[in-house]
């Protein structure tokens, strides 16, 4: 298998976990903590954590320290219309069937 095919079945893989999904629609929109990550979407810090240590593993994210906190950010905005294209294709088949 060729790297670009394996890396992109592994961004699919973790795009496929609702929380990592909603976590990348929320830094497409601006900046955010774990800490403000887990109140905005109600879930667990824990698991956002994990949730993006995989989407840094993937290269979707990047931090940056200020004092205590690790400040989340989207690497490149590319991920904005994969979102929208996704999007689109779900509404797309939606309607087909």
């Amino acid at each position: 298998m060729y790297e670009t095919d394996y890396r992109a079945s592994r961004m699919c893989r973790v795009l496929g976990n609702p929380t990592a999904y909603q976590i990348i629609k929320l830094l497409l929109k601006k900046e955010h903590t774990p800490g403000e990550l887990s109140r905005a979407l109600g879930i667990d810090l824990t698991t956002i954590s994990s949730t993006l240590r995989l989407l840094r593993n993937i290269d979707l994210v990047r931090y940056e320290t200020r004092g205590r906190d690790k400040l989340y950010r989207i690497k490149d905005n590319t991920i904005s219309r994969i979102c929208m294209f996704l999007e689109k294709l779900v509404e797309h088949t939606r309607t087909k069937s």
